[in-house]
């Protein structure tokens, strides 16, 4: 018994090593494959900027949670500040995602190769869609790592899991509001749930003790930094909450095309919890408690939460690594079926044939970067634009057959931006110039995008974002601006923000703007 003990556990060793391995090459590969300068540069240059020093919330406007950009200034400051170390932090949590996945299907007794693939094909489908960090990818993560501490809570009754789920709940947050937020309403209601029925003491005070552990990191944090509370406050809750309207437009209408047929690969893919959940409930209500359809109405939700996330998102699809997830618990469970091969053989033969369409459909065309029509053996090394890029596969949606004129054009920028002795502030998409050409860039905004990330002119939160970015000017004794195009939500950070007469517009080249500050009351406002 003790020796085949140990074999299960080498064998699990070996599987993990392996899954490691796979989860963390294929996310890497796809890493370096095209650019959507948006999304693909505002960590790298977030976590350039906080090992410079620059703290958001306070330095810089952000509505993106710190925990993304915190995590990739530790791997900068570790690795060096490079694509590769970049592309490792997205690696490294695609793998963290393959293992809890398959260390979760374990504790349910699923056989060892069996987690082993539906993990594999779920790290597949998961990171690489982006291959780079984002914060919709580490959010769900931990949303994940959240539904899985619940279920092996209820499963295991180990209080260790009631400790982690505040702390993977806290986690999410503050990568992204949202889905984090919604998985903590759920899974704060499936652990009132739970405990209707099973009270203990001791799952409070475990999770009580998460919750302490995690408030205590935050407000360290915060009073090291000494970070004003106003400005987490509304720059990352009450101006996103105003946006609020906006996404509910792009979740409606509530119509069955939308919610199911467009994701009802999903839905078959746990399609055994739901039954069960409904027959069980069918024949007595009261079963809704047990611990079982606990589990299933997590999963469920989980789905839901997902559904309703991608649909009020304007990023790239991306949730159908839930597909190998469900179908892992669907093989667990059908067990409590008849001729369980057939299911078994199934579900595994739909993983794999589902994981290989998506795959091909999405990520090996690089879709989420928007170079679905591109033809991607135009792109080109980018580390003439400087060695921290070295081997990325450079091509954008803005010069899809001409990707070496685009670099062209930005290196004649940056040695304008180089030459020019003044103090700066960097105004663009392509936020790798500041740690190539080892300068500060001062910029006051995680991500220029008007609307999305900062308010329009006249909405609420205008005068705060105003006053923000005109403090940031003066604090920094900014004496000129350079705006490099295209950019997808701005034009000109000053339009509707100060009159004509503070700064005069030079147009230097095809995609260059200097903006040189003049002396005007709006700009010298603190002075008064």
């Amino acid at each position: 018994m003790i020796k085949k003990s140990f074999l299960i556990k080498k064998q699990s060793y070996f599987y993990i090593f392996f899954l490691i391995s796979v989860s963390f090459s294929v996310n890497q590969y796809y890493a370096f494959i095209g650019v959507l300068p948006v999304d693909s540069f505002s960590t790298f240059n977030a976590g350039y900027n906080i090992l410079n020093n620059s703290i958001p919330f306070k330095d810089f406007w952000t509505i993106k949670g710190p925990v993304l950009d915190l995590i990739q200034a530790i791997y900068f400051k570790f690795f060096g500040v490079s694509w590769y170390s970049y592309a490792a932090h997205s690696s490294t949590f695609n793998s963290i995602f393959a293992v809890s996945t398959f260390l979760t299907l374990r504790k349910f007794n699923l056989d060892t190769k069996f987690c082993f693939i539906y993990s594999a094909l779920a790290s597949i489908l998961m990171y690489p869609t982006y291959g780079i960090p984002f914060t919709d990818h580490h959010a769900s993560i931990f949303s994940i790592l959240s539904v899985y501490s619940l279920c092996l809570a209820i499963k295991t009754k180990n209080n260790i899991f009631w400790f982690f789920l505040p702390i993977f709940l806290f986690l999410g947050f503050f990568t992204k509001q949202t889905p984090s937020a919604y998985f903590g309403l759920l899974t704060g209601v499936i652990t009132l749930f739970y405990l209707f029925s099973n009270f203990k003491i001791k799952i409070l005070l475990s999770i009580f003790l998460g919750f302490i552990f995690s408030i205590t990191i935050f407000l360290i944090f915060i009073i090291v930094y000494k970070i004003p509370y106003q400005s987490i406050i509304i720059q990352y809750l009450l101006f996103p909450m105003s946006l609020g309207e906006t996404r509910l437009e792009w979740l409606l209408p509530l119509d069955f095309q939308r919610i199911v047929l467009r994701h009802k690969l999903i839905y078959i893919a746990l399609s055994v919890p739901i039954f069960l959940l409904i027959r069980s409930i069918y024949k007595d209500f009261s079963s809704i408690l047990l611990k079982d359809n606990l589990i299933f109405i997590l999963l469920l939700g989980t789905l839901f939460l997902f559904i309703t996330h991608q649909l009020m998102t304007i990023n790239g699809l991306f949730i159908f690594f839930l597909i190998p997830i469900f179908s892992a618990f669907s093989h667990i469970y059908s067990f409590n079926f008849k001729k369980k091969q057939r299911y078994v053989i199934f579900f595994v033969v739909f993983s794999l044939v589902s994981t290989f369409y998506y795959h091909e459909k999405y990520i090996s065309k690089r879709d989420t970067l928007i170079l679905r029509d591109v033809d991607l053996n135009q792109a080109v090394n980018s580390k003439i634009l400087g060695q921290q890029l070295e081997n990325l596969k450079w091509i954008t949606h803005h010069y899809p057959k001409n990707p070496k004129q685009e670099i062209q054009n930005l290196l004649d920028s940056m040695e304008i931006i180089k030459n020019d002795k003044k103090i700066k502030m960097i105004v663009t998409d392509y936020q790798f110039i500041s740690s190539t050409l080892s300068i500060k860039d001062n910029s006051a905004a995680r991500i220029w995008w008007r609307h999305h990330i900062y308010p329009d002119p006249g909405k609420k939160y205008f005068v705060y974002w105003k006053n923000f970015l005109l403090e940031k000017i003066q604090k920094e004794k900014i004496q000129v601006i350079y705006t490099i195009h295209p950019m997808e939500g701005e034009s000109n950070i000053f339009e509707g923000l100060v009159s004509d007469e503070c700064y005069t517009n030079q147009k230097i080249n095809d995609i260059l703007v200097l903006q040189i500050l003049n002396t005007c009351d709006e700009l010298n406002f603190l002075k008064k």
